[in-house]
């Protein structure tokens, strides 16, 4: 079990780095190097964010493998990049299936912590709506497996965008 949720990783090093400094500092530049960090402390990552979803996506694999759970879910497995945040969407409405379906609470945290990195990283960025992309029902079911190689393939779109 985690600890210490990816995404609370660089916020806590930046408040501890900013009081260091701060001590250090105590004149009106060091007030004002406290309140800068403090305020990129909860500016997003969305470069690092995106790698602890790949990470979580292969924890989730391990951990599904282990308890051998079989289901069939919505998967985009062939999306334009024009619709890569509406195929990000579908995939982590379809998560919330898995957490139902595994009943399991390593699972279900890392399910969680996955749903909050992605979304704040789709937060972070201006994405407009997309026209014209497949809505999540349309598409087609396949074994979570497929699932979440084609997640991996669309995280990749984010962080390699051509």
């Amino acid at each position: 079990m985690r600890i210490l949720k990816p995404y609370l990783r660089s916020t806590s090093i930046q408040c501890y780095l900013c009081l260091l400094l701060n001590s250090h500092f105590l004149t009106e530049a060091g007030i004002h190097v406290f309140i800068l960090g403090c305020i990129s402390a909860g500016l997003p990552k969305t470069e690092a964010n995106w790698q602890h979803v790949i990470s979580d996506l292969k924890r989730i694999e391990d951990l599904i493998q282990s308890i051998h759970m079989d289901a069939t879910l919505y998967t985009e497995s062939n999306a334009h990049p024009s619709c890569k945040v509406t195929a990000m969407k579908c995939f982590l409405l379809e998560l919330h299936v898995i957490m139902h379906e595994s009943r399991n609470s390593d699972i279900n945290d890392t399910v969680e912590n996955l749903i909050i990195l992605a979304n704040s990283s789709l937060s972070s960025t201006e994405y407009k709506t997309e026209s014209g992309c497949k809505e999540c029902e349309e598409l087609e079911e396949k074994s979570i497996k497929e699932f979440l190689k084609s997640f991996v393939h669309i995280v990749q779109m984010f962080i390699n965008p051509s």
